[in-house]
């Protein structure tokens, strides 16, 4: 069956999805419910999550794009989050957390699941809580290698805690906790590794499904030098996307070819690009380091400094250790240290796929190890 079709046959369970930041590892779980539904248990999927992913402006989430683009219903809950930076909506937005309580707690009653299973994100804590109060059985899965805030309120009222990396069983409680790794969607995991580098080499550069703005300045003080050695896919963001568009429609033809801009990427066409590309320059998000390492790509990783518990430097820390990964902080990024980031990848290349071409991905079975436990949950 299509992983873009919905059930057609009799429903016996609902399972409600949900999170914040979790469209690729929430769709890599549907993809695996779906695959099992012709002989096993039949599931009626949907999807709780944030609408807009900027506080105060209507930028879609992945999540809702994606799910209602594949026929999953996305109800969108009205509710608050803790802002690392005090603006003009940081009241309005914490005066929305008691609300988001209630609308969790009216969904969850409307749809009446079998099931929750959380993603991490401000928007799925209150569907947890609600969900304990309805006495419905709750898995949530970590994706990172620390804790995200979200997951760590929400460990009390999981049946099940199911992490990514052996690194986060610490941060709960120990008879509740199954190491799963993180669930990779199975394009991304069927992508073979290249055995040689393009000429000319492509770079992927991504600050996640949101953009980055520090990331995107420097590429923007090297992009022209990039162009005449290199072939640049650019995944900018909401934000910078139409500042590099004009900047691409100012580049004379010739470097014009040789770059392409993205504001979002369909998580399903994203095995593409890794196809295409020879080295990624990226955020260390979890998403994307499970997809580095799978793919086996050589990539340059500058982490969010603000990530909670430092999340983001530990997701890079196992992308390093697994010898694909370079690493620079942000007080340390420059156009001088990414240019020699990239010179360095690029004479280094072969030697880095050797070393980590035999090694295997934690994360190769982790959809299947994460619905094994959902099918095992007492209902």
């Amino acid at each position: 069956m299509s992983l873009r079709s919905r059930f057609s046959a009799k429903v016996d369970k609902k399972i409600v999805l949900t999170g914040g930041h979790a469209a690729t590892t929430a769709l890599a779980v549907y993809e695996e419910l779906t695959k099992r539904t012709k002989n096993k248990k039949r599931w009626d999927v949907y999807f709780i999550g944030s609408a807009y992913a900027v506080e105060g402006l209507k930028v879609p989430t992945l999540e809702a794009t994606i799910f209602s683009k594949i026929g999953v219903p996305f109800h969108s809950i009205i509710t608050g989050r803790v802002q690392r930076k005090i603006t003009f909506w940081t009241i309005p937005s914490l005066l929305k957390i008691p609300i988001g309580f209630l609308h969790a707690f009216y969904l969850l009653f409307k749809i009446k699941p079998d099931i929750i299973v959380s993603f991490g994100g401000f928007a799925a804590f209150p569907v947890v809580v609600m969900g304990w109060v309805l006495r419905i059985p709750i898995i949530i899965h970590e994706q990172t290698a620390s804790i995200g805030r979200a997951n760590l309120l929400s460990s009390p009222f999981a049946s099940l805690i199911a992490v990514a990396r052996y690194q986060s069983v610490k941060y709960f409680p120990k008879k509740n906790v199954k190491v799963v790794g993180n669930p990779v969607l199975s394009n991304v995991i069927s992508t073979p590794p290249k055995q040689k580098i393009g000429n000319p080499p492509v770079i992927y550069i991504t600050g996640g499904s949101r953009g980055s703005q520090p990331l995107n300045k420097v590429v923007k003080e090297i992009l022209k030098d990039l162009l005449r050695k290199y072939k640049v896919i650019h995944h900018t963001g909401y934000f910078d996307y139409p500042k590099f568009i004009q900047i691409r429609n100012s580049l004379e033809d010739d470097l014009k070819e040789r770059y392409i801009v993205h504001e979002i990427i369909d998580p399903f066409d994203i095995a593409d690009i890794y196809k295409k590309s020879d080295i990624i320059i990226s955020r260390a998000g979890a998403n994307t380091v499970s997809e580095i390492i799978i793919t086996k790509l050589p990539a340059i990783l500058i982490p969010i400094p603000f990530s909670y518990k430092n999340e983001q430097t530990k997701n890079a820390q196992i992308a390093k250790e697994f010898g694909l990964a370079r690493v620079i902080t942000q007080d340390n990024l420059s156009k001088e240290s990414l240019n020699n980031e990239i010179n360095w990848v690029i004479h280094n290349w072969l030697n880095i796929k050797k070393r980590a071409i035999n090694k295997k991905s934690p994360d190769l079975y982790a959809a299947q190890k994460l619905v094994n436990f959902i099918e095992q949950t007492r209902l």
